[in-house]
């Protein structure tokens, strides 16, 4: 498990990382119910393999706008047929996306590297320490109960960041293993979506850590392109690529040829 962490934690900065999504999921917005089954999960992840992904994300709740949470022993047993698995079936490192501590305990002791939680810590208050006792890296998303439009979205993200990254200093987690991520899509309008986006150099100015961003086929892009959610390639493509002008590091996607390619001329040039 470090040595796939640190070949991670390596690479981070090097070039743009790509991060397969994997959802085990029935109502996941855009692939919700593809991948449920052990011989599809491993499939797919075989194939974000093959296509260049860095790292495959595996997320057994739907975290969309307006989801039915579910308790964690669904999402465990969501897991339990395909995770063991899904990790044993490639070299690429796993993360598992959650926010419940237990469900994170659970892939860390499979052998997944990176919880990737979409409340930043602050929603299970044993998360924190689980992270810090697998040794894992975290990614902290910004996140809200509930859209609000009058708000500075880069001063609410501010304080977010800080006390997720007091909670990790308290359970011993190192900013080395810390991910920011600024959670496109979620308790945002779409003028603070595009204002986050807008923003990712001062947050990497700021604190000094690597960020995730995750646009891949948002509702976001529904307005803009006048697109469905298997319209939106282009423009997730395009609002990666500048968010690496931007100063992102690590890209979550469900298209992970298409953005490989891209990528690879993206980092040709800018290393030139």
């Amino acid at each position: 498990m470090q040595q796939k962490r640190d070949q991670l934690l390596a690479l981070i900065g090097t070039r743009s990382v790509i991060m397969g999504i994997l959802n085990v999921t029935p109502d996941s917005f855009s692939d919700g119910g593809k991948f449920q089954t052990r011989e599809a999960a491993l499939a797919q992840a075989r194939k974000l393999a093959s296509e260049g992904a860095d790292i495959i994300d595996i997320g057994a709740e739907s975290t969309r706008p307006g989801h039915v949470p579910v308790a964690q022993e669904v999402e465990l047993a969501r897991l339990e047929p395909l995770l063991a698995e899904v990790i044993g079936a490639t070299d690429k490192p796993i993360s598992i996306d959650t926010y419940k501590a237990a469900v994170a305990r659970h892939a860390l002791q499979q052998g997944a590297v990176v919880v990737n939680d979409v409340w930043g810590l602050q929603r299970d208050p044993a998360m924190a320490d689980t992270v810090a006792e697998a040794q894992a890296i975290v990614v902290v998303m910004h996140n809200r109960d509930s859209v609000d439009a009058e708000i500075d979205i880069i001063d609410d993200m501010h304080r977010f960041y800080d006390r997720s990254l007091a909670s990790a200093d308290r359970a011993g987690i190192p900013r080395r293993h810390v991910i920011l991520d600024p959670g496109i899509g979620f308790g945002k309008t779409k003028e603070q979506n595009l204002a986050a986006l807008r923003g990712l150099d001062g947050l990497i100015a700021f604190y000094g850590l690597p960020l995730l961003v995750g646009v891949s086929r948002k509702s976001l892009f529904g307005p803009i392109l006048g697109a469905g959610v298997d319209g939106r390639l282009i423009g997730t493509l395009a609002a990666n690529l500048i968010a690496a002008v931007h100063g992102a590091s690590i890209f979550r996607v469900h298209d992970a040829a298409e953005h490989v390619a891209a990528f690879k001329v993206y980092d040709a040039i800018e290393h030139a």
